[in-house]
């Protein structure tokens, strides 16, 4: 049997790396936060989902584009590359988080101490080149710097999460110097500063009901806070009498039910679920990664973190299911009204499953 002949000629050797090069990039990505766009059509199939990524972009991805293109087939690794409908720089540096803001501002926060709104339907409906582009946005709200000796600023504090509460016309935002910020949108400037962590600050958020904002802190703890005066209310440690902790994790994420009287924080290798009103701890369950995010869907909580896994518990910390998804490490749960849940993380990968338990699609985002 012969060997056949490669004809080395026309071999490009830059075009070989930068195709290598791209590849390892692409697959070393993260998708660190997805939303679903507001659509007034409750099928999950038509929606657009929006992403944040550790290349600073900030994209959409119509979910019925990406089941034509044949997403929902690709198994084993085989992740087809989707198509954004729109894909611009939002931040220099990874972008950590989006949110929608009264349905029509699409809000992105980053590792550049920016918090920056877009019109949804402008975004929509302009032409942006597919390789990126800084389209200008509409808001664009920088954290302050702290005055050092000889009148030198500190570095800019990175943004990690951000809240809204568009009733109060507020954003709330989770940063870097152990600080949490409440800027105001009417006049684009920070109304109240919560000081109390003696870390930087990984997650927020906002309690509409009570006026109050939680944040979750790498020194281990949540804190309550009242919005009007900026003070601490409550200070809450999970895991804190565990002796079997070596050394403090983070809390590195947290969720408020519907009915913002239960709270799940996620620390380490851990999540705690606390009832507020009576200020107590009512489970406390081990888990086999370190948590990255949590949801409440209804009375069930959802949960992901470093292995490729969608855990659903009861109040009761009892695992109910455990679903395999495409992201080795998860950073980011969302959840449809529907009941479907996107699931994205490492490699650039979001993992769209159905409120049955079963994979609709999976697909790979492009990169800036």
């Amino acid at each position: 049997m012969g060997v056949e002949k490669m004809d080395c000629t026309n071999w490009d050797e830059d075009s070989y790396r930068d195709g290598i090069l791209q590849e390892r990039e692409t697959l070393s990505r993260t998708v660190f936060r997805t939303a679903f766009a507001p659509n007034p059509n409750p099928n999950p199939n038509s929606d657009h989902i929006v992403t944040a990524s550790s290349d600073g972009s900030i994209a959409s991805y119509s979910i019925s584009a990406c089941l034509e293109m044949g997403c929902g087939n690709a198994r084993r690794q085989n992740w087809l590359m989707a198509e954004p409908q729109f894909l611009i720089q939002g931040h220099d540096g990874p972008a950590y988080d989006v949110k929608f803001y009264d349905d029509s501002l699409l809000l992105s926060c980053g590792d550049d101490g920016r918090i920056r709104g877009w019109k949804w339907n402008e975004l929509l409906g302009s032409e942006v080149p597919m390789e990126g582009a800084k389209m200008k946005p509409i808001l664009d709200l920088v954290n302050p710097q702290h005055k050092g000796p000889w009148g030198a600023l500190s570095p800019i504090p990175e943004n990690n999460s951000i809240a809204v509460d568009s009733q109060s016309g507020s954003i709330y935002a989770a940063a870097g110097d152990s600080c949490a910020y409440c800027w105001d949108m009417e006049k684009c400037e920070v109304k109240t500063v919560f000081k109390g962590h003696s870390n930087y600050i990984h997650c927020i958020v906002s309690c509409k009901l009570s006026n109050q904002i939680i944040t979750g802190s790498e020194d281990g703890t949540a804190r309550i806070w009242d919005c009007k005066s900026g003070k601490c209310i409550q200070v809450i440690d999970p895991g804190k009498d565990d002796k079997k902790l070596s050394f403090p994790s983070a809390v590195s994420s947290i969720a408020l039910d519907s009915s913002e009287s239960w709270l799940v924080c996620g620390k380490g290798q851990s999540l705690s679920v606390w009832n507020l009103p009576a200020r107590e701890c009512v489970s406390m369950t081990k888990t086999s990664a370190s948590v990255q995010d949590v949801i409440f869907d209804n009375n069930q909580i959802l949960a992901v973190g470093a292995e490729p896994l969608l855990t659903r518990l009861n109040m009761n910390g009892d695992i109910l299911s455990q679903i395999q998804c495409a992201p080795q490490s998860a950073f980011s749960l969302s959840l449809h009204p529907s009941g479907v849940t996107a699931v994205s993380g490492y490699g650039a990968l979001v993992d769209i499953i159905s409120q049955f338990g079963s994979h609709s699609c999976t697909f790979r985002c492009r990169g800036l």
